[in-house]
């Protein structure tokens, strides 16, 4: 995808899962695109989701946070940093799909469905990924 299809997608605010694979992978600059290294490096930025997890530690510990709370006003600065480190787990989401030849959209929807066929077989709850 080409700059001017870039900020065209920003401007208009729309962006579907498949749109948003296209960008990131038109701003993907990494070793081995392409190849098992490529793979290899961006499955190992998915550990991104650890510095969520560090953000959200972060906030049950220094907001006052109790658990069981109804409602939590929540410190927008930090749920600004937050989101930050969503998109990066989901630009390293969007690349790892890229590489393996999958598209995001094709991704949510089998998750989706997955998840619809659970909630009417009663599954939801529990463990395995053949539940």
């Amino acid at each position: 995808m080409n700059k001017t299809n870039l900020t065209k997608v920003h401007i208009t605010n729309t962006l579907t899962l498949d749109d948003y694979q296209a960008i990131s992978e038109d701003t993907a600059i990494y070793p081995g695109k392409g190849t098992l290294l490529g793979l290899v490096y961006v499955g190992l930025g998915l550990g991104e989701s650890g510095e969520a997890q560090g953000k959200i530690k972060k906030i049950l510990r220094d907001d006052g946070v109790s658990i069981g709370a109804d409602k939590i006003a929540y410190n927008p600065e930090k749920v600004a940093a937050l989101k930050g480190e969503l998109g990066d787990q989901l630009w390293y989401i969007a690349n790892t799909a890229t590489e393996l030849g999958l598209s995001l959209g094709d991704i949510a929807r089998d998750n989706i469905d997955k998840l619809a066929s659970r909630k009417e077989r009663g599954v939801l709850t529990g463990s395995g990924d053949n539940r």
